[in-house]
């Protein structure tokens, strides 16, 4: 594996877990809106990942120097971010604004708790690429260093 591939893979995962936590902040900014621009409540959202099948996006030098037979693939895509479709909790409150003809009101599905798991989950993770960056980035200067 090349440094420059190393260095993509490390990023991808960089950029997906920077996403999930956009998310999840985006979940708890929304946990109490009962009203969207599409009417109702709020409906929590969650990315899919899937790993990066082709190097794409790896420098021309880079890649014409590489073995075609050596496949090195690494790395992580979104594949989606999909809306959970499943209805959150229904209060008695006849004097909220958006009440149904009943008296209920129907708030996010979103559970603080499990957002917070899904955040120190995320945080670890991108905390865990960016230790891997920066150990390619210490192997190569050190090449550099051995080189000299």
């Amino acid at each position: 594996m090349s440094f420059w591939e190393a260095l993509r893979i490390g990023s991808s995962g960089l950029t997906a877990q920077r996403l999930r936590l956009d998310l999840i902040s985006n979940n708890i900014a929304n946990a109490q809106t009962t009203r969207t621009e599409n009417g109702g409540a709020y409906q929590r959202q969650d990315v899919v990942f899937m790993p990066e099948e082709e190097n794409s996006f790896l420098p021309k030098l880079v890649a014409a120097r590489r073995d075609p037979s050596n496949n090195v693939q690494g790395g992580v895509r979104v594949a989606e971010i999909t809306t959970d479709a499943q209805t959150g909790a229904r209060v008695y409150d006849p004097t909220h604004p958006d009440a149904d003809q009943d008296g209920y009101v129907t708030y996010p599905n979103v559970d603080i708790v499990v957002e917070m798991t899904n955040m120190l989950s995320a945080t670890r993770s991108y905390e865990a690429n960016l230790a891997a960056v920066e150990a390619v980035k210490r192997m190569a200067l050190k090449a550099l260093e051995i080189g000299r």
